[in-house]
């Protein structure tokens, strides 16, 4: 029983200091009952990295000079309330951190990524939702104010411009599609606002759909530690390349669980050349149908060995889609050979192509497997949007609204509307908040008259009305409401 005792710990202290097979068999040897037992001198120290566990120091000395805090905050002002003439009620809201009437602070805090010399820093949308004054900090300390050059909630991307200096530390972008899982990944940001901060972690699943966080549902999950803080901060490989942006976690206590979600950067790079280009906004390819998921009762009727791919709901007859040959029915299988399970997942393959050129599609129809050439073009903006704010003291007064178009459509991810105007911008504080509308509903109808443009509303609203009987779509849904005036 010693015997063996002893061997097992040489064993274990072999193994420790790297010293090779042959020695560690050697050791193991069992001696003769009258040998005299030797003395094993302690290992040597180490003579380098690869004698000790390895260490992501390099990659992250290289990474982490790009990395930002932001910082973004507005001044919004709380209406005014008439008991403030009592002291008692002054001193009241003095002490809840806000009066009324007067200016307040709104403030946000994430984390962001450097990716030009020039200043471009890529966040979250998130981050600066609502914000109007951006400050970025660097690693170095050293921070300067920053404009929003674009925003895109439908990725929940935002660039933003450093004002001053030049020649900034910068981060390669990778190619998120390159990933595997079980990839190393390195997730640098500033959780709770502690300061700069490195996680390691694996790549836990890749093409992550049904998450619910932006309109391009398809994440790199990833179970580094992502927490409050690191939103907008990069997901890094092993080569400091950027392959995700940190954007939102699971979790039920508000703190990482070891499941954090990632935009691949091959979108980020759409928004980056869109940004670059001086555009407000990103388009991108139109495939002009409505697709939907597969669910194993209709992969069990179209004759499908397994529920994937997008089904083909409806096609519009000007579309790409129906300019291709596709038809209703059809199920959509791959985009330039990438494999889709779902219709989240063909929206990204086609969101990160650029406009101009075709795309390949894969597709399936009546089990037999058909390949189509889709142009890459933008949605129509027809009729233009023409939008409007509307004002007065009807309960849209504070919405902005815009007529319908496959554009808006896909801008604003409007769900079975065809008639109607599309609410695209609400003010705080507005009637239209406080009646809950918000952005995407479609307003179909106002005390029994059809609203067919933004003009129609604006005019039905500028009148003075006992009641509102209004109709409108949310969410593909329909229902109708009335309010008093």
């Amino acid at each position: 029983m010693r015997l063996e005792l002893r061997h097992f710990l040489f064993a274990v202290l072999a193994c420790a200091a790297g010293v090779s097979a042959a020695y560690l068999q050697r050791q193991a040897e069992p001696s003769p009952a009258h040998a005299q037992v030797t003395t094993i001198e302690a290992p040597a120290v180490p003579k380098n990295r690869a004698e000790i566990a390895y260490s992501f120091a390099p990659v992250v000395k290289k990474a982490q000079p790009a990395v930002v805090n932001v910082f973004a905050s507005r001044v919004e002002r709380m209406p005014a309330n008439p008991f403030l003439d009592d002291p008692i009620f002054r001193r009241f809201f003095e002490g809840q951190g806000g009066m009324p009437g007067r200016p307040n602070t709104a403030q946000s805090l994430g984390s962001g990524v450097i990716v030009d010399p020039a200043g471009l820093v890529v966040t979250n949308n998130h981050v600066i939702e609502g914000m109007t004054d951006v400050k970025i900090a660097l690693a170095d300390k050293r921070e300067f104010p920053a404009k929003i050059l674009l925003r895109d909630p439908r990725t929940d991307l935002a660039v933003l411009k450093l004002t001053e200096g030049s020649n900034f530390p910068t981060m390669e972008l990778g190619d998120s599609d390159a990933l595997e899982v079980g990839d190393l990944t390195l997730a640098i940001g500033n959780p709770f606002g502690v300061g700069q901060t490195v996680t390691q972690g694996i790549v836990s699943a890749l093409s992550r759909t049904h998450v619910g966080i932006s309109d391009y549902g398809f994440f790199i999950q990833t179970d580094a530690a992502i927490n409050p803080g690191n939103s907008g901060g990069p997901l890094v490989d092993m080569n400091a390349r950027v392959v995700g942006i940190n954007s939102a976690i699971f979790s039920k206590s508000g703190g990482s669980v070891g499941i954090g979600f990632a935009i691949p950067v091959n979108m980020v790079k759409s928004v980056l050349t869109a940004a670059k280009g001086g555009g407000k906004s990103v388009k991108r390819p139109w495939l002009g149908a409505t697709l939907q998921t597969i669910s194993q009762e209709i992969a069990e009727g179209l004759g499908l060995d397994r529920p994937t791919g997008a089904l083909l709901a409806d096609v519009d007859a000007k579309g790409p889609a129906a300019e291709a040959g596709l038809k209703r029915g059809d199920v959509i299988v791959s985009v330039d050979g990438q494999t889709v399970d779902d219709p989240e997942s063909v929206g990204f393959r086609l969101g990160t192509k650029p406009l101009g050129g075709q795309a390949t599609l894969g597709v399936l129809r009546g089990g037999k497997k058909i390949v189509a050439q889709i142009r890459l073009t933008p949605a129509p903006e027809n009729p233009p949007r023409d939008a409007v704010k509307l004002k007065g003291q009807s309960p849209f007064a504070g919405a902005t609204v815009m007529n319908i178009s496959p554009a808006v459509i896909e801008e604003l991810s409007v769900q079975g509307a065809a008639n109607g105007v599309v609410v695209s911008e609400i003010e705080d504080g507005s009637f239209a908040q406080q009646l809950n509308l918000q952005r995407g509903d479609v307003i179909i109808a106002v005390n029994e008259q059809k609203i067919g443009s933004t003009r129609d509303l604006e005019k039905a609203t500028s009148i003075r009305a006992y009641y509102w009987k209004i109709t409108l779509a949310r969410g593909g849904q329909v229902f109708t409401t009335v309010v008093g005036g």
